[in-house]
């Protein structure tokens, strides 16, 4: 019986042991170096404006509401800022994607959202790079502007 106990505990603490050393990040890249890097070549979508954090913007037509994105990706052979920049891009793509369903043609207001933490940058934006996994979280505000 003591042997027993002893093989469960000594199972438990090797794979309890992982979760110990899991990495988990919080980076900040350019939104312009995310804008302009290869995942993002020919996917942003130029008839949806994009205004980061408190970045002035004209005055709403048309107000549709705030929605967040997030978004994953494999982060294994892959440098951080690469595996964040896919998903900064799939993010903003979702935003523009949430904008033309809903009649917009903006997002304004957006900010990083990872694990529900606002971040607001006009320059700037957080992700979160694990061992296995990177994820970025935008939200934004959809409008229609003149």
């Amino acid at each position: 019986m003591m042997k027993r106990l002893l093989l469960i505990s000594l199972i438990g603490a090797t794979l309890a042991a992982p979760a110990a050393y899991a990495r988990d990040d919080r980076l900040k890249f350019p939104i312009q170096d995310g804008l302009n890097s290869a995942p993002a070549q020919g996917k942003i979508d130029n008839n949806v404006r994009l205004f980061w954090g408190d970045q002035q913007f004209p005055t709403p037509l048309q107000t549709f509401g705030t929605y967040t994105t997030n978004k994953k990706t494999n982060a294994l052979n892959k440098s951080d800022h690469e595996a964040c920049d896919i998903n900064f891009i799939s993010a903003i793509i979702a935003l523009q994607e949430r904008a033309h369903s809903e009649g917009g043609n903006a997002v304004v207001n957006i900010h990083s959202y990872y694990k529900s933490v606002d971040v607001s940058s006009q320059t700037d934006y957080e992700c979160g790079a694990g061992t296995f996994l990177s994820g970025v979280a935008l939200r934004g505000t959809v409008v229609k502007l003149p």
